[in-house]
This record gives structure tokens, sequence and C-alpha cells, in this order.
């Protein structure tokens, strides 16, 4: 069948409106059906109201306002006609079989020959929805399970039934993986699928377990957490987040569904602390709290419920010397002698167990549940690498010391691990007890696997120049959350020189969680505090030259970054020839926070951006002032779109939605640059100077007047606005861009020395978050 040009989504609650908006983010067509409201006089109330809240939302689930457009509106009575259009039919209705194959036999008679129709349930089994209804309508219809929300959660879990058409199941596996950034993962026709059948298990063993034991909720979170690579919300913190009134269901529909012989049922007995949290309405965040609470009545007092009276209490600080003496091994964990030991050996060793039970059930690879958890509930591990942290023969005797059955797969594994390496291949065991290549899908490269093959062109402790293949080299970032510091530049300035003699072009890629945070500051910080005010200089001077020499390099430069690329990470960006962003970049020139200005280009930059390629009227002042805003306020693009917006991104750079593809199209985007490359043109600037300074001073103070600018913002911004208006000139001379970048680093260095800003810059080391002076 033809790819997927327009897509509808029938339910516009929150995971159908979510759905809706993130097919529009990806730059298609998408129609929003719900139900006519029982009263009002407009029918088309619920979707229209759906995607007014969207706008709203923070987190947002439109990459960008103008997404919004890409919506059309409608209801299932007047506007069911719409989907003859559609290659795509999602339907997110309420988890009512009846309803649900009501609609799909009125779907089935409008929509065109061949069209998708998908659902997004996550409980009721797939030959159930399909049963009585044409072959015809069964021969293209699957389920397609999104995560909430639906624009951040990248796992996609697919079934297909007896029926269902192979090239239907590609169709939409390729759209959904290309087009909306999703790691596809197909799954058997099982109840919960594979990511919240062992998620929901999960977190059912963990709550009866604490309960059981009588522990303190921080310190269950503070063991099912960060030793298991699982986010620091742990347990109960997520709970609250999703939703305490959510789990009954969820718990119940599985219950009703799976055989009787299902290590679920042993982890389903009644909770009465919980029962009577959600009798209350204390049912998470969306509640009035929940496991944790802020208590509005006590001065914003946090709280949590103490499991065993059931009453509230003040939070503490976890209390887990079980942690401190296991160190990072998980093996010492479990056999803790302490309450905390036995309990994440109670969580853990059921859920990797039930994980084990889940292999030929709900899904064939191990790889498959790996992936369902590492995306689905943002897992650092999957429950297979994390058997293999602690050794599969370890395990099973340890499974078995616990009365509890050993699964048939760690029968297979005995003496082996699940995954290996072999001859630079990542490999995986298969059920048959044979290792199977790790393949990845056309178009996917990924740096982990070439650091497995080969050794890096250079590298020192926070950096490393990788050939990547056809001619490309790829520099990456390896040190604390990416942070710049002279390593770094040094590194940079030599792989540029090794560039220019064995290769056609350079990627800047990395595959952290963010591409670059900025600078690192404690670095700066500690140089302040030692007087050692030439090294900053110095530091300064060279990230420009370094950054500079990128920009001027006789070879295309192509930046990919993905998550935070702020400060100088955003810089660097800047002065690449090209940017290839995965769609969940968040960038911005955020230096004023710590009370300095960027200082390695980015106000020279996002001037001479802003003066060639912005929308806006003529003469020098409005690229000016809207430069100054955009970096005197610490403005964040919260997405690929918004910095194309910013201007971060020009036109041409490129989008990529998927996270595993982000380095194959910068490759791509970079080879394509080699043929005739020539260096950009120097820009020049024509700025008003002290005119423009005294209307940006002005502006400052007036807000500073309203209380909505501290006195060191003043501080900031006037040293900002002496760069953007250029200095000591006027609208008769031309500026290079060396002057502007003699004016940045003169105002990094006069604020650096500031004690107010020394302050800022200690306070978010101390704490992270900026302080307001």
């Amino acid at each position: 069948m033809a790819g997927i040009n327009k897509v509808a989504v029938i339910g516009a609650g929150v995971m159908g409106a979510g759905i809706a908006a993130h097919v529009a983010n990806a730059g298609i067509p998408v129609v929003l059906l719900d139900i006519v409201p029982k009263d009002g006089a407009n029918r088309d109330a619920i979707a229209e109201g759906a995607v007014a809240r969207m706008l709203k939302a923070d987190p947002a689930p439109f990459m960008s306002k103008a997404a919004a457009r890409l919506v059309t509106t409608g209801n299932t009575e007047d506007h069911l006609d719409l989907l003859a259009e559609c290659d795509w039919i999602v339907e997110a209705v309420i988890e009512r079989l009846d309803i649900k194959q009501a609609l799909y036999a009125r779907i089935d008679a409008v929509r065109k020959k061949g069209s998708v129709v998908s659902s997004n349930t996550s409980t009721i089994p797939l030959e159930n929805l399909v049963a009585g209804l044409p072959d015809s309508f069964a021969a293209d219809f699957c389920i397609t399970h999104f995560f909430n929300p639906p624009r951040y959660m990248r796992l996609l879990e697919v079934v297909g039934g007896a029926k269902t058409r192979a090239d239907a199941l590609e169709v939409v596996s390729d759209f959904a993986d290309r087009s909306l950034g999703k790691s596809v993962v197909r799954c058997k026709d099982r109840p919960g699928f594979i990511a919240n059948r062992l998620g929901v298990y999960w977190l059912q063993a963990a709550v009866v377990e604490a309960i059981d034991a009588g522990l303190a909720i921080e310190d269950a979170d503070s063991i099912i957490g960060k030793p298991m690579g699982i986010p620091k919300t742990g347990i109960f913190g997520l709970i609250d987040l999703v939703g305490l009134d959510l789990m009954p269901h969820v718990i119940g529909s599985m219950s009703q569904s799976l055989p009787a012989n299902d290590p679920f049922h042993a982890i389903t007995r009644p909770a009465p602390v919980v029962e009577r949290m959600i009798a209350e309405g204390f049912t998470g965040r969306k509640g009035k709290g929940g496991f944790y609470r802020v208590n509005r009545e006590k001065n914003k007092a946090k709280e949590a419920i103490d499991l065993g009276s059931g009453e509230y209490r003040a939070q503490r600080r976890a209390d887990v010397p079980a942690i401190k003496a296991a160190g990072r091994s998980l093996t010492k964990l479990f056999d803790h002698d302490s309450a905390h030991g036995r309990y994440a050996w109670a969580v853990m060793g059921r859920t990797l167990a039930y994980a084990c039970a889940l292999v030929g059930d709900a899904a064939d690879q191990v790889e498959s549940i790996d992936e369902a958890m590492r995306l689905g509930y943002n897992w650092k591990f999957g429950p297979f690498e994390l058997i293999d942290q602690v050794g599969t023969d370890w395990f099973a005797a340890k499974l078995a010391a616990s009365g509890w059955a050993v699964p048939e797969i760690l029968k297979i594994a005995a003496g082996k691990t699940f995954y290996r390496v072999d001859n630079g291949t990542r490999q995986v065991l298969g059920q048959d007890g044979q290792y199977h290549d790790m393949v990845r899908p056309d178009g996917v490269i990924m740096l982990a696997d070439i650091k497995l093959k080969s050794q890096p062109v250079l590298k020192n402790g926070s950096a490393a120049l990788w050939d990547i293949g056809d001619g490309v080299a790829c520099f990456e970032f390896t040190s604390k959350m990416n942070a710049l510091d002279p390593d770094i530049m040094d590194l940079l300035g030599k792989s540029i020189r090794r560039v220019k003699k064995d290769f056609k072009a350079l990627v800047i890629y990395n595959e952290g969680s963010n591409f670059s945070v900025g600078a690192n500051l404690g670095l700066a910080l500690f140089a302040a505090n030692i007087a050692a005010w030439t090294e900053i200089e110095a530091m300064v001077a060279n990230g420009q030259a370094t950054y500079r020499a990128l920009k001027y390099a006789p070879f295309p430069v192509v930046a990919a970054p993905s998550g935070m690329a702020l400060g100088g990470g955003c810089e660097i960006l800047l002065h690449a020839d090209a940017i290839q962003a995965h769609a969940e970049t968040y960038a911005g020139l955020v230096e004023v926070g710590v009370g300095l200005i960027p200082g390695w280009g980015g106000c020279k930059e996002m001037l001479a951006r802003w003066q060639s390629l912005g929308k806006l009227p003529k003469g020098p002042m409005p690229a000016i002032g809207k430069v100054f805003e955009m970096i005197s306020t610490a403005q964040v693009a919260k997405s690929a779109a918004e910095a194309q917006e910013a201007l971060i991104l020009r036109p041409g750079d490129g989008v990529t939605m998927n996270r595993y593809r982000l380095l194959a199209d910068a490759k791509a985007k970079a080879l394509s640059l080699v043929d005739g490359y020539q260096p950009p043109a120097e820009p020049s600037f024509v700025l008003p100077g002290a005119t423009a300074k005294v209307a940006l001073d002005m502006a400052v103070a007036g807000f500073q007047r309203m209380g909505k600018a501290t006195p060191h913002d003043g501080v900031v911004s006037g040293a900002l606005a002496g760069i953007v208006s250029g200095g000591d000139t006027d609208v008769t001379e031309t500026l290079d861009e060396d002057a502007l970048l003699d004016l940045e680093r003169q105002a990094f260095m006069s604020l650096v020395r500031h004690p107010d800003t020394l302050a800022r810059v200690e306070h978010m080391l101390m704490t992270g978050k900026p302080l307001r002076n």
C-alpha cells in the first residue's frame, strides 16, 4: 500500500488528542473527532476544547503552536465522512468493547479501501475487537499502543492479528518510526502486551512488598531507583504521577484476562491504605496529593504517607545503609541481610523472573522486552540487561533458593549471558539457545556500534573523534553532562586539523541524554576563586578561536543535537554549516542565569541570523531588540521546531523525529554539502552604538521598576546591551565579527569578576537553580 499522508484520530481525550498533536508535529494533517456533547450549541466542542487545552499545556503536546493548524476538529455524527481522506485511522475511545465495535462498523462504512485502522487499547485483545467484523476490516486492523504523553514517550507497541495484512503493519510501523519518532516493538496479542504487563506487575509488587515490610516510601523509592537505573521518582513517585486511581482498573483488567496460573495473580492482593487514599481523593499529582503531597495548610510542607498508619507525616531523606554497603553491585544489594536488601530482592527478583516468563508469551525476543521497559518506563537497563549484571546462573540459583520457579529462558541461558559482543557485533540469546546478531533497522547508525568495532582517531578525557565511514568524522563530547571544558576545546582544535587532512566532513554528535549543558561552571568558579583572571580570559579567547576555526574550516560541519544544547552547547550549533536536530532538542543561550553573557560568539551569531534571516521591520533596531530579548531572558526553544522559529536552526537545517536515526541523517547532510563546498562569507554589522544601548537600558530599568528584573539582571543586561548595540560605534561604521567577539570577551571578563555573578554561579552549582539577586 502507499504511505500515510493523512491521519484521523477518534477520541479527543488525553491520549487521543495527544496522538493527534504528535501527528501534527510530524507535519501530517490530522482529523480529530469526538462525540457531540450533550449540552451546548457547538457540536465540535469536545475536540476543539482538547486542542485549546493542549495549546496551553506544559509540557506541551505540540512542538510548535503552528502545528495545531494541521488539526481539523469535528464530531463523529457530522464529520465521519472525513475519514475517507485518511490513510490511517486511530481509535482512542473508552475501553468498552461494545462501543469500539459499534464505532468500527461506522468507520468501515466510510473509510477508503486499504486504509489502516488501529486501536490504542492496552487491555482488550485484538481478536475480541474484530470478532464479528468483516475479514476485509480485520485485514486492515491492528493495535497501536501509544504511551502517555505521546509526544515524549518513544515506545509504540504494535500488535497484529491472525488476519492482519503484513504490509498494513509495515506501513504503520515505518510511519511511526520515521515520522513520529517511535521505537516500534512488535508484541503478541496478550493482555497488557509487554510494557504494561511487566510494568504494572513491578509497580504492584513494589507497593505490596513495601506495605508488608513496613518500609518508609522514601526508602522504597531510593532502593527501587538509582541502584537499578530506574528514574529517581522510584515506585511511589511514579504512581503519584500516573494516578493511584488508574492502578486498580489496570490491575483488575489484567487479572480478568490472564490465565489462573499466571504469576501476576500472586501480587494482586488488596492494599487497604491505597484504597482509602483513593476514596478520599488522594489520587496523586492530579488530585489532593498521593503517596507524596504538598500540604498547603502547613506552609506548603512536603509530606509522605505512612503505609502503616495511613497518615501523612513530614517527608524525610531516604536512609538506606544497604545501598551504600552494596556500592554498584546489585548482587550485594539483593543479598544484603536487612529489610532493605530483602525488599530489593522481593521486588526486583520477582519482576525480573516475570520478565523471563514473558519470553515466548508476550514477545519472542528478550530485546523487545528490554526495549519496552527502557522506553515505556524509562529504565536505563532492560530486565535482561539487569540479569546480565548479576549473572544468569546467580539469578537462577537465587530464585531457586527463594522457593520461586526458575523460568525456562533462564535454564536455556545457563552458563551464558543474554547479550554479548562477538567480533564487534552485539548479539542476543534466542529461545533456541543460540546467539543472533542484533540488526539495526535500515537507515540507523549508532555511535555505540561503531565504538565496538573501532578505536577513536583522537581522544582525551572529555572528547573523542571517530571515523563513521564514507570520509565523515564524528566529534563526540564525553565529559560529565557533556559540559564544555578546555580539554574539549583542545581536542576540537586538533580534530579540525585532522579532518582537514584525512576526511571530507565533520559531524558533532553524541548519544548522551543531552548534547551539552554548556560550559563547565565548576572550573570557571574555581578559577575565579583563585583570581586566575588571565587563565579565564584565555579560556574565553580559546573558545572563540576554536569556534571560529570550526565555522571557517575547509570542510562542511554538521551539528546533530538531541536533548539540551545550552549556553556554549548552543553556540557550537550556531557555528556549524548546518544543523540536523532531533525533534526533542532544547536549545538556548542561558548564560544570564549565572550572571554572564554568551562569550563564544553566541551574541554575534544570533545577531547575524536575525539581521539576515529574521522577518522583521527594516532598520538595525528590530534585530537588536529581538536578540537582546532572547538572550537577556534566557529563552530556551523547547523543541527543534521552536529552535527554527528562534533562528537557532536556519532554513535548510533538518529535523529528525527518531533519535536512533539522528547520526545517519546528520552524516547524509554532511555528505550532501561536500561537493563544491566553500566556507561561509564573514558577516558584517552596522549597529547604532550608544543610542541603541540607551534604549535597551531604559527597557530594563522599566522591568526593574515593575519588579520583573533584579538589580544584577540590570548589570548583566547592560553588558549584553553593549554587545548587541555594537559598543563605541554608530551607523556610519561597519564592524566585522572580530569586533563583536572583542565586545563579548570584554563583557564576559567584566561580569565574571562581579561578586553577584559569582554568587549566581555558586548557587547554580549547589542547587541546580538560578539565583535571583
